[in-house]
């Protein structure tokens, strides 16, 4: 049996939101015009799949039993899309690199002249992305390849060091500790740092807040939350709050924002800033920028991984 464009998505966003009204305006459609799609589905499927009722919808027995069928639908349809929009891309000779913090053409030069050399034709459009959140596997939906801290690593998803450095403590110019010359982790443990949206990564954001040091999240956060590199400096800029970042990163938001200092973290974990992809992925332009990765990380004197990197 085929669906109509769009029912399954309808039914789904209806089921998770709870509310039509509330799907309706999230999928930027009528109500009307979206009730009438779910009973067309259910008429076409010869079931219930919605239960109706002053508060809202629930789903029927049928309904739990075909909810999943639905999202594996959706997720292999959004699969083929991007697999169909990353091929398009390759054979126009561009590779879509998102990234986290600064433009990594400015950290880090020596990846894109290695890959220029390899490959002098081809093209990278880069896309600047939000914190890890969700899955990681989600959250590299829409490029080819991502350029950060290395975020949760799973099934499906590969990783490949291309600097290790150590982190510094980026604070605002105002703050207490911001004429030392160098910090350790001791010394900051217990001072406020930048929060984090809820749905960022925990991992990646702990490692952000010395987490592996302190061993939990710390006592002192900003009641801000950032989700991106933007959000973060903005927060950076108006309190006293301090993060931590790849020292290179830092050293580049310094340009950015003047007011802020950066201090090296003298026993901090190193941070090993690496390129991300999903294993799905085999365009000949990912293999020659991962190939000028790994020359990097193996060649270079900065190059060594620490013990499981």
């Amino acid at each position: 049996m085929s669906f109509r464009r769009g029912q399954l998505r309808y039914f789904v966003t209806v089921a998770e939101e709870g509310q039509v009204t509330r799907a309706a305006a999230k999928l930027h459609i009528a109500q009307p015009a979206l009730s009438q799609a779910i009973a067309q589905l259910e008429s076409e499927l010869g079931v219930e799949l919605l239960e109706r009722h002053p508060r809202g919808v629930t789903l029927t027995a049928a309904g739990e039993v075909f909810m999943p069928k639905a999202r594996d639908v959706l997720a292999k349809e959004q699969d083929a899309a991007l697999t169909a929009q990353s091929l398009a891309r390759a054979g126009k000779g561009i590779i879509e690199l998102g990234f986290v913090g600064p433009p990594p053409k400015l950290s880090t030069p020596e990846l894109f002249a290695a890959f220029a050399n390899a490959l002098p034709e081809a093209e990278i459009s880069l896309r600047d992305l939000p914190f890890p959140h969700g899955s990681t596997l989600s959250w590299l939906e829409e490029v080819d390849v991502a350029f950060c801290h290395r975020p949760a690593v799973e099934p499906g998803v590969r990783v490949q060091a291309v600097r290790v450095e150590p982190r510094a403590l980026v604070m605002h110019k105002g703050h207490p500790l911001a004429q030392r010359a160098e910090l350790t982790v001791a010394e900051v443990l217990d001072e406020t740092f930048v929060g984090y949206h809820p749905e960022v990564q925990p991992t990646w954001a702990g490692f952000h807040s010395l987490d592996d040091h302190r061993g939990g999240p710390p006592r002192h956060m900003t009641v801000d939350h950032a989700a991106t590199s933007l959000q973060m400096l903005g927060i950076m800029a108006s309190s006293p709050a301090v993060t931590t970042v790849p020292f290179s990163d830092a050293k580049v938001a310094q340009q950015v924002l003047p007011d802020v200092v950066v201090i090296p973290l003298r026993d901090a974990h190193p941070a090993v800033v690496s390129l991300v992809w999903r294993t799905d992925n085999h365009t000949p332009l990912l293999q020659a920028l991962v190939a000028a990765a790994e020359s990097l990380a193996v060649g270079g004197a900065d190059g060594r991984l620490p013990a499981g990197a």
